[in-house]
């Protein structure tokens, strides 16, 4: 099935060729899914080892990676594979979070993770009510983060960009991603399972969260 095609002029219809209730049912697979994940990922921060940073990363991307390759194989082993990369990327994210827990409190993460919650609702409620072109925004989004990679890197050694300039950047390229990500379930998903379109929504969560939770802490310092 045909779904936001270009025409042979590259116009884009905004029209969507697949059933309201089939969409509505990738989207609640995509968010209970999701939703198990991040109960997951809480699990991991809490049991996170202070060295669990690098193991959770390298294991995360391969589980990424692994998942991709495997979707269509084994829907069943990309499931449970996507359960395991959201408890490792507790460990990733863990000890971070435990020094802001530290540092700052628990409810500056409690409003981080409310503050996020909140902004993907509102982009999931964008992608529903207008028609976008989510091939186009996911270009621009993937093209934009390569260079803020690229740039955060240059940054390590030339130092111009601060972190909170690079946290903005972050949110800014995710809140497109995730509308983008929103766009394509709205469209049937253009043949993703429900595994690969949840990872997409839980690591642009992820990113938004952290870049939120920079943000807030570094206020936080800058009053203190």
């Amino acid at each position: 099935m045909a779904m936001n095609d270009y025409n042979l002029n590259n116009t884009y219809y905004n029209t969507i060729d697949v059933p309201r209730e089939e969409t509505a049912s990738l989207l609640a697979k995509v968010l209970a899914i999701t939703s198990v994940g991040f109960f997951i990922t809480s699990i991991g921060v809490a049991t996170a080892p202070a060295w669990g940073t690098l193991v959770g990363f390298i294991v995360v991307i391969g589980l990424v990676f692994a998942i991709s390759l495997s979707r269509k194989a084994s829907p069943g082993l990309a499931l449970g594979m996507f359960l395991v990369l959201t408890y490792f990327m507790g460990w990733e994210i863990g000890p971070l979070i435990q020094r802001y827990i530290h540092n700052f409190g628990t409810g500056l993460v409690f409003n981080a993770a409310a503050t996020t919650g909140c902004g993907m609702a509102v982009m999931g409620c964008v992608a529903y009510l207008f028609n976008i072109n989510y091939r186009r925004i996911a270009g621009i989004g993937m093209a934009a983060l390569l260079l803020l990679i690229i740039a955060g890197v240059a940054s390590m050694f030339f130092h111009f960009l601060s972190p909170d300039t690079y946290s903005w950047l972050t949110l800014g390229i995710f809140a497109l991603l995730t509308v983008g990500d929103f766009a394509r379930i709205r469209a049937g998903g253009n043949g993703a399972s429900a595994v690969v379109l949840s990872l997409s929504i839980y690591l642009d969560a992820i990113n938004i969260f952290m870049a939120v939770l920079q943000l807030m802490g570094g206020r936080r310092s800058s009053r203190s």
